[in-house]
């Protein structure tokens, strides 16, 4: 359900209302019985992490060290074969 924000025009109190969208907006304050406005407001909307435009549409610069540390990442989880060897022998 929306949350839609309105204003006095009289005292200028700002009330938020959670309202259907079929609902009929509200024309009267609460406390002072002035009339309301609708606001609009940005809708909220929080982007968190290193941000979504920079890992979908990276300049090239970004692009290289992403593959260089994709890299290095998997040089470091990678095992030789000799190694799995010696550790089936191990156990």
């Amino acid at each position: 359900m929306p949350i839609y924000e309105y204003e006095c025009e009289s005292c200028g109190l700002r009330t938020e209302v959670r309202q259907n969208i079929s609902d009929p907006p509200l024309e009267t304050c609460q406390k002072c019985s002035g009339r309301l406005k609708k606001l609009i407001a940005p809708p909220a909307i929080i982007f968190k992490g290193a941000g979504w435009y920079i890992n979908d549409y990276p300049s090239k610069d970004r692009k290289q060290g992403m593959e260089k540390e994709k890299g290095v990442s998997e040089k470091k989880t990678e095992k030789s074969p000799k190694a799995k060897k010696e550790e089936k022998v191990k156990v």
